[in-house]
């Protein structure tokens, strides 16, 4: 029961929440693997040599811890130094001599396909090992393609060669290390001759040695065509790795090695993809035994893995770039002696190996992603604003005559006052004086269209169906209300007894009805000025509601109540609107101070 309980709880759970419970627990069995279980310690150990045989063997640490990792490196360093001790004798190899010219591809070379449940590749053989040279880049500063230097050279075939130093995988490829050696001549090295370096090459009668030789050693075997890797796989027909899996890990591979004949064995191995995870050393040792080598090395692996067959790239790289530029390769040709390896370091004082700051293809995917981040996004359609009681009473819109928040109006534009703000009086309107009290409408009023100043739109800033209808636009010229009026509408400045704005721009957005219970007529368009009658003078000061209140009807003679919002001062003898909190009887305007 309390397990159904928590399943249903887990079910009830957000993505959110479900994503961290998978990933905490596939972390909690993998950990519980890895470090609790002897298949597991075997396979953190197999990462660990993975990692050490790259150029980033301090991050092994992370499978092993740094003690460990450090004992791993010492013991393959001495797996290497042990399999190069034993030297080798060249007597177990005898190779045909060959002068034919002009040979097809066929009768040069052979590539197979290989595979296994961990990797794919490929494997070439080459029936003449003294059609196989050493090549270096055309270009000083920079390593060069396989694939280029098959085209430039003619070769029949290339795979890569010896040691460089690559900065975060993105090197030149100029910085070689060890010794190059070409017919006969070292064209690089990076120690002095006496001091014995660890060699893949080739002598002048076509015989593979691997191992560690000096210079002089090098000279007194014959050998003319070299470059510098390890370790050495196998040596006068013996397995030099004869427990584990070599130290090395699965990784991209290249190994050399030669039967007895003669016949040289290329293997070149893809690595690091779906389609082939890599090959341990032990697993490309047992292939060339089968193959019945006496001899054979380990070459530079890694992204440098790659076979190159009649100018086309028929392995797959593991760098994202594709191929790797590289300062050595081994080449295949027809014809040898007609082709020489460039002397590209000669006069070279400082060998600079490169990096991201000068890579071609990590610059330029680095500046595809800052012009993709640099375009400007497609501008968006604006969806027209939707009408709410908030845009009607807030904002800027000067819609159904009323004023922006802030008491100001637009030019050439009315609207009714500002929320709090107090609006004059007009004459007609009823009011009776007291406060702003309106008075009540009698029968009369209502049936002859009159009433109280609260139906217009003066009360609670509601426009009414005339303003809605007459737009409340002003005349031109008019100003927004000057600073210090407490947002109220300031009247026309053309004085007293000016005509009455047009139709639809008074403070209540329309005229109210004459005596006879007409409306009083707009005048026509393209007048200067309407005609209406002068407003009816009254003693001031007086405030009483008498008067007013005797006749609900205004006086024929009564002008509209609108005033206009787009003047600034009242003229000279102009009435002006009574102070806040007040409000001025309908029939006497107020003097000004």
């Amino acid at each position: 029961m309390h397990l159904k309980g928590s399943l249903l709880a887990i079910r009830q759970w957000s993505i959110i929440k479900k994503t961290l419970f998978v990933v905490a627990l596939l972390t909690f069995c993998t950990s519980s693997f890895l470090y609790l279980t002897v298949p597991g310690g075997k396979m953190r150990q197999w990462m660990a040599e993975t990692v050490i045989t790259t150029q980033h063997r301090s991050w092994a640490w992370i499978f092993v811890g740094a003690e460990q990792r450090d004992l791993m490196v010492k013991k393959l360093q001495d797996d290497i130094e042990l399999a190069a001790a034993e030297k080798h004798n060249l007597g177990l190899v005898s190779v045909r001599s060959n002068t034919e010219k002009h040979r097809s591809i066929d009768e040069l070379i052979k590539v197979e396909d290989i595979s296994s449940q961990f990797y794919k590749g490929k494997k070439m053989y080459v029936y003449d090992p003294t059609t196989i040279k050493i090549m270096t880049p055309s270009k000083v500063g920079e390593g060069e393609r396989i694939t280029s230097m098959v085209s430039r050279t003619g070769a029949v075939a290339g795979l890569n060669g010896g040691a460089f130093n690559d900065p975060e995988g993105l090197g030149n490829g100029f910085a070689a290390l060890g010794m190059i050696v070409s017919e006969g001549e070292i064209i690089f090295t990076d120690q002095d001759g006496s001091i014995p370096q660890h060699i893949v090459g080739f002598t002048k009668e076509g015989r593979l040695v691997v191992g560690k030789y000096d210079a002089f050693e090098l000279r007194d075997m014959g050998v003319t065509e070299a470059v510098s890797f390890y370790p050495r796989l196998i040596a006068n027909g013996k397995p030099l790795i004869t427990s584990g899996d070599g130290g090395w890990g699965r990784a991209p591979r290249t190994v050399v090695g030669q039967r007895a004949d003669g016949t040289v064995i290329f293997i070149v191995v893809d690595g690091r993809q779906t389609h082939s995870v890599g090959a341990t050393l032990k697993e490309m040792q047992d292939l060339l035994l089968e193959e019945g080598c006496v001899i054979a090395g380990n070459l530079d692996g890694g992204a440098s893995s790659e076979l190159v067959v009649d100018g086309e790239l028929v392995t797959k790289p593991s760098s994202r770039y594709g191929e790797r530029r590289l300062p050595s390769a081994f080449l295949v040709y027809d014809n040898p002696a007609s082709v020489r390896a460039p002397r590209i370091w000669d006069g070279v004082d400082k060998i600079d190996a490169g990096g991201s700051y000068d890579h071609p293809d990590y610059l330029r995917e680095q500046a595809e992603k800052k012009a993709k981040l640099q375009q400007t996004p497609p501008a968006s359609t604006s969806k027209p604003p939707v009408e709410t009681d908030k845009t009607k009473q807030g904002s800027g819109k000067q819609e159904n005559g009323k004023a922006p928040s802030g008491g100001t109006s637009d030019p050439g534009k009315t609207g009714a006052p500002a929320t709090g703000s107090k609006t004059p009086s007009s004459p007609g309107t009823g009011a009776n004086g007291k406060n702003g009290s309106p008075a009540a409408p009698t029968e009369k009023d209502k049936a002859s269209g009159g009433g109280n100043a609260d139906s217009g739109s003066a009360k609670g800033g509601t426009a009414s169906d005339a303003d809605k209808e007459g737009g409340a636009k002003t005349a031109p010229g008019g100003t927004p209300t000057p600073s210090g009026t407490d947002g109220q509408t300031q009247p026309d400045k053309t004085g007293a007894g000016s005509p009455a704005p047009p139709d639809g721009t008074g403070a209540a957005g329309s005229s109210p009805p004459s005596a006879g219970g007409q409306p009083v007529e707009a005048p026509a368009k393209g007048t200067d000025k309407p005609q209406a009658n002068p407003p009816a003078t009254v003693p001031s000061g007086n405030t009483s509601t008498a008067e007013t209140s005797s006749s609900a009807k205004p006086a024929k003679d009564t002008p509209t109540d609108a005033v206009r919002r787009d003047t600034a001062n009242p003229a000279s003898g102009t009435a002006t609107p009574p102070a806040p909190g007040t409000t001025a009887p309908a029939d006497s305007p107020v003097k000004a101070p």
